[in-house]
């Protein structure tokens, strides 16, 4: 709206640029649309970019089956990576996302967030390591002294 203005004060275009902060080539644009419609003309164009593949609905859809966990899905563990969550996306929608891109739909589409899953060993003895926290960590340490040679 600020471009109408200066288009309206017959300011040049390149002034017009400069003062706004963008290339050349868009204020071209805005001054050819503002041309043909006025300010109406300038008024937001809507959605950039491609439309997505699936809706809300079908995302909802994805979203239950992702809540059940991958074994309720068919997998051998309860692990989701973004092979399984592609390949649970186009059973649900019929829709093919490559791997890759699914990140994208986890977290813009749905609001999920990437989890690292803890690294323990199953053979872990919580109680062992308790026990030997409070017990024999405190007799090694009593043990260690300053030394002088």
């Amino acid at each position: 709206m600020r471009a109408a203005e200066l288009f309206e004060q017959g300011l040049t275009p390149a002034e017009i640029a400069r003062r706004l902060g963008v290339c050349h080539q868009i204020v071209s644009d805005w001054r050819a649309a503002w041309r043909r419609s006025g300010q109406a003309g300038l008024r937001g164009a809507g959605r950039a970019g491609r439309l997505p593949k699936v809706n809300r609905e079908q995302l909802d859809q994805v979203e239950a089956e992702l809540a059940k966990g991958a074994a309720a899905n068919g997998y051998a563990n309860d692990v989701w990576t973004l092979q399984r969550v592609a390949e649970v996306i186009e059973r649900v929608t019929g829709v093919h996302y490559h791997p890759a891109h699914v990140w994208y739909i986890l977290r813009d589409g749905l609001g999920w967030s990437w989890q690292r899953p803890a690294r323990r060993a199953k053979e872990r003895n919580d109680e062992a390591i308790q026990q030997w926290v409070n017990k024999r960590w405190p007799q090694l340490k009593k043990g260690r002294g300053v030394r002088t040679h």
